[in-house]
């Protein structure tokens, strides 16, 4: 045989295989997401999302300092509370959840594990949307962005590092920098969930915060059959001040996680969500699949695509791995 290129040579041995490895985790690269439920004596089970919980301020503290100490690169925080009304005021009280939640981590780890606050209204209203709904039941886009202005301006003084905005309101970003610059909080970053699709994974996540959601999301979130619009959405974003842009869910949409990194020159971050882990779990479970070996190769996928930051409720769980 007269065979010349050989690809199989540098796939005979593990130490081979390492060396041309094109894509490489690190656990830097993840964000732990973490749920916080006001009032918890213990830590509640997510039935949903095995190996999840609504924490405590203890088990909080004590799940950052883990994420640290593995070397996770953020903590991203999503408050539940135990009263929600149609305009979400809890949300802006300074001894909020999310807001108390956020001095939590800080008093725990310090600088050493940047958090990430959810900016958004869905944990806090009693419909269960992103946004305040105007009389005709729609939500209203500019309504929505005075509240977040507030939410802002709390979360970044009780001491978030970043904001994650993910209620996909048009103009999010641009006022939500203004109204932190305008406080002197211009070191507050601000990560903008661009191209959120309005998806059927998110299923597990409404459980975790115990969603009141009264119809869809489809009016202000992506329609799964477009990308165009990511792309259109990413450039808006980036225009009125993103540090970092996301992609979310991530494996329905790594075409669009690719596309976007080709376009843009701030950091990307995608989101595995609830439900694609929830899948994963439950495929695992009913032994079809490796789950560790399947865990690596989803986000090895999503990394590959071209996110350099994911979101992933695996984050400390492979850190620990990555780093033996």
């Amino acid at each position: 045989m007269d065979i010349r290129e050989r690809p199989r040579r540098l796939r005979r041995t593990a130490a081979i295989r390492r060396m041309v490895q094109e894509t490489r985790l690190s656990p830097s690269d993840f964000i732990l997401p973490v749920f916080v439920r006001e009032g918890a004596t213990q830590p509640i089970p997510i039935v949903s999302m095995p190996g999840v919980v609504q924490h405590t301020e203890y088990s909080l503290k004590q799940a950052a300092t883990d994420a640290a100490a593995a070397g996770v690169g953020s903590l991203m925080i999503f408050g539940v509370p135990a009263v929600r009304d149609a305009c979400g005021d809890v949300a802006i009280a300074d001894d909020s959840i999310l807001a108390q939640s956020v001095r939590w981590v800080k008093e725990a780890t310090g600088d050493d594990l940047p958090v990430i606050a959810d900016l958004c209204l869905d944990e806090f209203t009693s419909h269960g949307h992103c946004g305040v709904l105007a009389a005709d039941g729609s939500v209203d886009n500019d309504a929505t962005l005075a509240v977040y202005q507030q939410m802002a301006v709390v979360l970044a003084h009780a001491g978030s590092d970043l904001l994650g905005l993910s209620g996909m309101m048009d103009g999010q970003v641009g006022a939500v920098r203004d109204a932190l610059d305008a406080q002197g909080l211009t070191d507050t970053a601000l990560l903008a969930y661009a191209a959120k699709y309005a998806s059927a994974m998110y299923g597990p996540f409404r459980e975790a915060v115990e969603s009141q959601l009264q119809g869809d999301r489809k009016t202000y979130q992506q329609d799964p059959a477009n990308a165009l619009e990511a792309l259109r959405e990413v450039r808006l974003d980036i225009a009125e001040g993103a540090d970092i842009v996301m992609v979310k869910p991530s494996l329905p949409y790594l075409d669009i996680i690719a596309r976007v990194s080709d376009e843009i020159d701030v950091p990307l971050a995608a989101y595995v969500v609830s439900g694609e882990s929830s899948m994963i779990e439950a495929a695992a479970a009913a032994g079809m699949i490796d789950r560790d070996r399947a865990i690596l190769e989803v986000l090895t996928s999503v990394k590959r695509a071209g996110a350099g930051i994911i979101a992933t409720y695996w984050a400390t769980e492979v850190a620990l791995k990555l780093a033996r």
